[in-house]
């Protein structure tokens, strides 16, 4: 083998090392209890504080709070598509995702859907939903917004409801274009 072809090799295994290595840090060093407990869903001009574990059991059970079904009823939304929101899953490489969200293209993506889905205070926005996205996918190769709402690592987490359908298509047609994840 040329002596050009081993050395790109050697970076490209150094680099999934990396990936990899970092993937088991937030995976073992994110602490559970530090996961946002409240989602404040924001629409139009309504602004509801919804635990998560509220919202857990909706997408599980599709029993609704009083105050979601308040919520929905004033935001003319259906339940249904709510849950469909919730649960819709985008399938991804969680070693590639960690790799990709550290690029620039990654980092500009994570800018736009931190416009979105974002801290109190935005501020650490790419930092935080970068976590909750890798530790989403971690488990079964899949992406959803009440995963990412429970692995987010902010007691609280603020949903801009108006544009959040239209990011998880974007974020799906990104993802959907990436080449698949060589073979090691």
């Amino acid at each position: 083998m040329p002596k050009q072809n081993k050395r790109n090799s050697y970076f490209c295994l150094r680099g999934w090392i990396v990936g990899f290595v970092g993937l088991l840090c937030v995976c073992f060093w994110s602490d559970r209890a530090e996961a946002a407990e409240w989602a404040v869903l924001k629409y139009r001009f309504l602004r509801e504080r919804v635990s998560v574990p509220e919202l857990t059991t909706f997408v599980k059970t599709g029993e609704l709070s009083r105050s979601l079904r308040a919520y929905l009823k004033l935001a003319k939304k259906e339940p249904a598509e709510l849950r469909r929101t919730l649960t819709q899953e985008v399938k991804v490489n969680p070693t590639f995702l960690y790799q990709v969200l550290r690029t620039p293209v990654g980092q500009v993506m994570l800018d736009q859907v931190s416009q979105v889905i974002h801290t109190p205070t935005n501020r650490a926005n790419r930092e935080s939903l970068r976590g909750a996205l890798v530790s989403s996918a971690l488990p079964d190769g899949n992406i959803t917004l009440i995963e990412t709402l429970q692995n987010y690592p902010t007691p609280e987490v603020h949903v801009e409801g108006e544009r959040l359908a239209e990011v998880i298509q974007d974020i799906s047609k990104v993802l959907g274009r990436l080449p698949p994840l060589p073979r090691l």
